[in-house]
């Protein structure tokens, strides 16, 4: 039972985290709806899952590399950056017309992808499930595979209720925001996209995470 409500304590800090999966989140639900936003919070639990994974499979090392690192940073800073500009300078003009209550289903693969994506290339995600299975074999003490895989599925399940919360809470909010509201929030999100994806862009020319 300890090793879950230290699984769930964990889950918990990540998931009060602001950055672009957060307003994604939002964005989506928002937008979309309740269950548009749960399909890019099972993308997003997907590519946590995967790193755990494959982390177990040996490949924590390849992970803890410097030149895995700085692919990585290229990697999903641009794909981030394309995010962001794509908020900013399209998705935002398109929404002049948005009407809260005839919202246009998206395909659920898509949105999946959209969750995975934006989570799972971010290299900030991969430093803190190689911290967090360090500290889960070593401080805590999990060193058997069950009480290990125990506290980081807590975690994963944690940030997943969390994010349905959220998406539930986005979407009752779709009702009372206006188009303008909407727009200011796209170009935020593309801000941030904008700013994380030149950032992580800067740390694979420069280095350091």
């Amino acid at each position: 039972m300890e090793i879950v409500l230290n699984g769930i304590f964990s889950g918990f800090v990540l998931a009060i985290l602001v950055g672009p999966v957060f307003f994604t989140l939002l964005q989506t639900s928002i937008e979309r709806g309740f269950w548009s936003g749960v399909f890019v919070a099972i993308g997003i639990s997907a590519s946590d899952t995967l790193y755990i994974a494959l982390s177990y499979l040996g490949l924590s090392s390849l992970f803890n590399s410097p030149k895995f690192q700085v692919y990585l940073s290229y990697v999903g800073g641009f794909i981030i950056f394309c995010f962001g500009a794509y908020y900013l300078f399209v998705k935002s003009r398109r929404l002049v017309n948005f009407n809260a209550q005839h919202v246009k289903e998206t395909n659920p693969f898509r949105l999946m992808a959209k969750g995975f994506i934006i989570n799972g290339f971010n290299p900030m995600v991969v430093v803190f499930w190689i911290g967090t299975i360090s500290i889960a074999t070593g401080e805590l003490g999990y060193t058997t595979p069950t009480q290990a895989l125990t506290f980081l599925f807590s975690i994963v399940s944690t940030v997943f209720i969390t994010d349905i919360s959220k998406a539930k809470l986005a979407d009752k909010l779709r009702a009372v925001l206006t188009p303008g509201i909407i727009k200011l929030m796209n170009i935020v999100l593309g801000i941030v996209m904008l700013t994380l994806g030149a950032k992580l862009l800067f740390t694979g020319q420069f280095g350091s995470l």
